[in-house]
C-alpha cells in the first residue's frame, strides 16, 4: 500500500497528524522531519557528510512563509530535505531585471526558510545562456569583450556578496558547452551565451575570472560547474574534463563538477557515472548530482505510467544516488523537485511526465522508497552538514 504523505511527516508512530507535529516543534528550532525519530525523512538518512535536496521555486512557494501555519508543501519540504536549490529565483531574469536593479525578494525567502528549517542553499546560477533579462539581450548584441566583463562582474560580485555566508555550493557557470548533436558539436557556448560569445576570442580567460569574482565575493562557498547530459563518460564530460584541468592549472579556484540527472526512460542509462565522478574527484574536485528527476513517456491513451516504468525509474533514482555515495567527494544529491504538482517537465517535454519523487498529492513513489533505502543503508559521514 503506498503511503500517505502524513507518513512522511510524523516522528512517531503514536503521532498520527501533521497539524498536532508540527505544533510539538513549533516551540523548538527544529522542523517536522529533523527529529532522528522519524525513519521516513531522506535527510535524516543520509550520511552526515552528504546533503539531499530539493529545488523549489521561492517566488511561487516560499514567500509569505508563515512558519506557524506552513503549507503541506513547505512542511515536506522542510522535513525531507537538508538542502535548497532555488528552481528560478537566483537566476539573472529574477535577481538582476534591470542594468542598475538587483531584486533579492524571492531569493531572500528561500534563504529565510532554508534558515529556519536547518536547511543549507546551493545557488544557481551565475552565468548561463538562458533566462538573461531582455536588457542582456539587447545590450549585449554590441558589447565588447570588456563590456561583457564588466557586467558579469558586478553580477557576480553583487549576488555572491548578498549571500556570503549563506550558501554552501554555487553554480557559477551552467550548460557552457554545447551537445554532439548541436550545430558545431561540443565547443563552449560563444554564441548562445553572450558572455562567451562578446569573449570568444578566450573564452576560458573569462571563466576563470567568473570562478574568482565568485570566490572573492564569497571565499567559502565551493564554485561549480554544472551540466546535464553530463552524468556519464561522454565527449560532453571529456570537454569538461580538460576544461577543468585548464582552469585548475590557470589558477580558477574551481571546488566542483554538478552532474545535472535529468534523465528520462526514452533513453538508456549511463552506466559510467561513477567512474565520472571518480576522475574528477581524482582531481581534487568535489562532484555532486544537481538537479536529478527521471521523466516517463506517457503514451496516446495512457492516463499514467506502468508497473515496469515506475519499477524502471526507481532503478535510475537509486543509480544516480548510489554513484553519489560510493565517491567520496559526492557532496549533495539534489532532486529537481519532489512533486509532480511543480515539476517543469510536463511544459518543457510534452508527452513526458511523472518525474519526481512524489505525486500531486505528495505521496511517496516508489523511487523514492528506493532512494530513502539506500540512504539507509549508506555508510555514515564524519562531519555533520546541516546543523
Amino acid at each position: 500500500m503506498r503511503r500517505s504523505i502524513r507518513s512522511l511527516l510524523v516522528a512517531t508512530a503514536a503521532v498520527a497528524l501533521v497539524l498536532p507535529l508540527w505544533a510539538a516543534h513549533a516551540a523548538s528550532a527544529a522542523p517536522p522531519g529533523f527529529s532522528n525519530a522519524d525513519k521516513d525523512a531522506l535527510r535524516n538518512q543520509a550520511p552526515r557528510d552528504l546533503a539531499v535536496g530539493s529545488a523549489v521555486w521561492a517566488q511561487q512557494q516560499l514567500v509569505g512563509y508563515d512558519r506557524k501555519a506552513p503549507t503541506e508543501f513547505q512542511q515536506v519540504l522542510a522535513g525531507q530535505f537538508s538542502s535548497l536549490s532555488p528552481e528560478n529565483d537566483m537566476k539573472w531574469d529574477a535577481v538582476h531585471p534591470a542594468p542598475d536593479v538587483y531584486d533579492f525578494t524571492s531569493a531572500d525567502a528561500l534563504v529565510a526558510f532554508a534558515k529556519a528549517n536547518h536547511q543549507q542553499v546551493r545557488g544557481h546560477t551565475l552565468l548561463w545562456h538562458n533566462q538573461n533579462p531582455a536588457w542582456v539581450t539587447a545590450a549585449s548584441a554590441t558589447w565588447t569583450c570588456d563590456d561583457a566583463r564588466a557586467v558579469l562582474e558586478d553580477h557576480i560580485r553583487t549576488v555572491v556578496g548578498h549571500f556570503k555566508g549563506e550558501i554552501y555550493e554555487w553554480d557559477v557557470a551552467n550548460e557552457i558547452f554545447q551537445d554532439e548533436w548541436d550545430n558545431g558539436g561540443v565547443r563552449l557556448r560563444t554564441q548562445a551565451n553572450p558572455f562567451l560569445k562578446a569573449c570568444a576570442d578566450d573564452p576560458v580567460a573569462l571563466l576563470v575570472d567568473a570562478f574568482r569574482w565568485a570566490h572573492e565575493a564569497d571565499p567559502d562557498a565551493v564554485l561549480f560547474l554544472n551540466d546535464y547530459n553530463a552524468e556519464g563518460i561522454n565527449t560532453k564530460t571529456d570537454a569538461y574534463y580538460a576544461l577543468a584541468q585548464q582552469m585548475l592549472a590557470d589558477g580558477a579556484p574551481l571546488g566542483g563538477f554538478g552532474a545535472q540527472g535529468h534523465l528520462s526512460l526514452l533513453y538508456g542509462f549511463d552506466t559510467s557515472i561513477q567512474a565520472n565522478f571518480e576522475r574528477f574527484a581524482d582531481l581534487g574536485l568535489q562532484v555532486a548530482v544537481t538537479e536529478a528527476d527521471v521523466r516517463i513517456p506517457l503514451l496516446d491513451g495512457q492516463t499514467g505510467p506502468t508497473p515496469e516504468q515506475i519499477a524502471v525509474q526507481a532503478e535510475r533514482y537509486d543509480a544516480m544516488l548510489q554513484a553519489c555515495l560510493n565517491v567520496t567527494a559526492c557532496s549533495s544529491f539534489t532532486v529537481w523537485g519532489f512533486s509532480d504538482a511543480y515539476s517543469w517537465v510536463p511544459g518543457v517535454f510534452p508527452g513526458e511526465g511523472w518525474a519526481t519523487i512524489t505525486d500531486e498529492e505528495f505521496t511517496p513513489k516508489p523511487a523514492f522508497d528506493a532512494l530513502l533505502e539506500s540512504l539507509r543503508d549508506a555508510t555514515p559521514g564524519t562531519s555533520p552538514r546541516v546543523g
